[in-house]
């Protein structure tokens, strides 16, 4: 298998870029929302961010044939601060991610007739989705000065990153048909 073309490449090294710096944003956000006292907050976060390390790993691995050094540019909201400041970062980033990045490089990918990188691509903008969705009802709670309620774990797909909230995962990944008994729970 040879590497991906350059559009492609550098749209999967940008979406590598964005990933890895959403895992580490959200684990920070995590401490945060901890210690003001929003604990399924800061389990929301610490899941979200392990989905965020599954699309990095399978953005990573689909460019398992190249061998170079690269600057990776990719967009990030910075400037942490309270709870509710980090959830409206977070929302702005996944927004970002489902109405801009992420429909453009699965067209970059398709176009350029780049299977895998599109299948990633797809992945991440199905769990983004679910992201920016949870984050704005974290957010309202939080502006009420109360935690999420979590009914539950929130469950990880490790294969796509896929997200959801239950007692139990469900029986199977509705984005990548994984057996929901491999999801990681938070």
């Amino acid at each position: 298998m040879s590497a991906p073309k350059p559009m492609t490449q550098e749209a999967l090294m940008s979406a590598f870029g964005g990933e890895s710096m959403a895992h580490t944003r959200y684990l920070v956000f995590a401490e945060i929302a901890e210690s003001e006292g929003f604990k399924n907050v800061a389990r929301l976060f610490k899941a979200i961010a392990f989905s965020e390390r599954v699309h990095a790993r399978n953005h990573y691995k689909t460019l398992e044939n190249l061998n170079v050094d690269a600057k990776v540019v990719a967009g990030a909201p910075f400037g942490p601060g309270n709870t509710s400041k980090n959830l409206e970062l977070a929302i702005r980033g996944e927004r970002f991610e489902v109405e801009e990045m992420y429909p453009v490089y699965v067209e970059i990918a398709e176009k350029q007739n780049e299977k895998a990188a599109a299948q990633s691509f797809r992945w991440a903008l199905e769990a983004e989705r679910i992201h920016a969705s949870l984050f704005a009802i974290a957010k309202e709670y939080v502006e009420r000065g109360e935690d999420m309620p979590l009914e539950g774990n929130v469950w990880i797909c490790p294969t796509c990153g896929y997200t959801s909230i239950g007692k139990t995962p469900p029986e199977k990944c509705p984005i990548c048909q994984l057996s929901g008994s491999y999801f990681a729970s938070f």
